[in-house]
């Protein structure tokens, strides 16, 4: 009797099994870690991690994406993050910053296969603090950002 198993698996298929696991599909329910957006932490009950669904993990996503910088961090793909930063310091027509920042933000969550729109886009200024406020149309439901500032 051997300790070892009778069936034999290739790296291949190990690698093909986990990419499979990892592809999100509309047909899955988004989650993720619960986020308190005060504090900009995990949030914890009885010192353990909580797991949220659907629209909530889709606000939580689409918040961490749009305060990741594009490209900064190796751990992320190419993909992941913003690149709203360009448009600071650069003197823009507030036109344009608008512009931009919409295309930026798109750029950035459509992404998400459950995403599936944006609406209600708005920026505000306030000195040298762009704000910027919108709906998202997923297949969880409309998630609304506000307040997010760069």
């Amino acid at each position: 009797m051997s300790i070892l198993p009778e069936t034999t698996v290739t790296v291949d298929e190990i690698i093909n099994q986990v990419i499979a696991d990892n592809i999100t599909s509309p047909t899955t329910t988004p989650r993720e870690y619960a986020w308190d957006f005060e504090n900009n932490d995990f949030l914890l009950k009885d010192g353990k991690f909580i797991i949220v669904e659907g629209k909530e993990a889709l606000k939580i996503w689409i918040w961490k994406a749009l305060h990741t910088m594009r490209m900064k961090y190796s751990i992320y793909s190419d993909d992941y993050g913003h690149d709203l930063d360009s448009l600071i310091g650069k003197g823009f027509s507030s036109g344009l910053i608008e512009s931009e920042a919409r295309r930026f933000v798109w750029k950035c969550i459509s992404v998400n296969s459950h995403i599936t729109d944006m609406q209600n886009f708005s920026t505000t200024y306030d000195g040298d603090t762009l704000t910027i406020n919108f709906t998202v149309l997923t297949d969880q439901g409309e998630v609304e950002i506000s307040g997010l500032q760069y």
